[in-house]
């Protein structure tokens, strides 16, 4: 039991952090202090230092397999990943009432609303997407636990947000969300789609050097499959002792960056 400590100790925090400062009554006093900027930067700041030491403890708790490790899955990251990061990339500040992770939402027009016509939470979908995804490949119980519970947050999110606008907004959220889906390129779109891509492929140049794992399937499989993998990350930078992972696909990097993204843009 102790060797699941520091997983069951940061997914205690996970939840306290994400839950106590967000309290309107909390919230409004640290508001006031630090000012509104200063809330969401330092709860940025929270959300990403927490959630990465969730997933490094996820990688230092013990192996207990659910399910055996494919070479097929490893294409179900991969395309995933690419899927989430442009959608996030499509989402991200634009104007949008109807959940987090938008900007001047008073310039919102339900008739040319983008990516938002497609689902009012596109953050959340990309999070799903993203957890979902690497919830495939990661058959032991520890990352079974991490991304599933990521993953029921993401769709659970979607409803609460929609019942809290409701009650808020009255009439005015059966309008906006009233939105029509539409398949329309437009400049800003490609543009951020550009964006979207070439994170993705930063994400996969970086992910071999500073992981140590081959993020392409069908290459070097066997050296993936018979190795553990040690979080190189952590060496770099000096914050956490060296400790293997026996998780097959530790995708620290990739997770770190959309977590940020998240966590920035999705400050209450």
């Amino acid at each position: 039991m102790t060797d699941w400590l520091e997983f069951i100790l940061a997914f205690v925090v996970f939840l306290l952090t994400h839950s106590i400062p967000v309290r309107p009554p909390v919230k409004a006093r640290l508001k006031a202090v630090i000012g509104p900027h200063g809330f969401s930067l330092a709860y940025s700041a929270l959300s990403v230092a927490v959630l990465t030491w969730l997933i490094i403890a996820a990688g230092r708790a013990p192996y207990v397999e659910i399910w055996p490790r494919a070479e097929w899955q490893t294409w179900v990251p991969l395309i995933g990943m690419a899927l989430a990061i442009v959608i996030a990339a499509l989402a991200i500040g634009r104007p949008n009432p109807l959940s987090f992770g938008g900007g001047h939402n008073e310039g919102f027009d339900p008739e040319n609303a983008g990516i938002i016509g497609w689902t009012r939470h596109p953050l959340l979908v990309a999070l799903a997407i993203w957890s979902g995804a690497h919830l495939v490949p990661n058959g032991d119980l520890a990352h079974v636990v991490l991304f599933g519970v990521f993953f029921g947050f993401s769709l659970l999110g979607m409803k609460i947000i929609d019942r809290r606008n409701k009650r808020l907004m009255g009439a005015d959220w059966e309008r906006l969300r009233q939105t029509r889906r539409a398949f329309r390129p437009t400049r800003n779109g490609l543009i951020r789609t550009a964006i979207g891509l070439g994170v993705f492929l930063t994400l996969l140049l970086l992910h071999e050097p500073v992981i140590g794992v081959d993020p392409y399937p069908l290459r070097h499989w066997h050296q993936i499959r018979e190795r553990s993998v040690g979080w190189r990350a952590q060496d770099i930078v000096g914050l956490f002792p060296s400790a293997p992972s026996r998780r097959y696909e530790a995708d620290l990097t990739s997770s770190i960056c959309q977590i940020f993204a998240l966590s920035v843009f999705a400050t209450p």
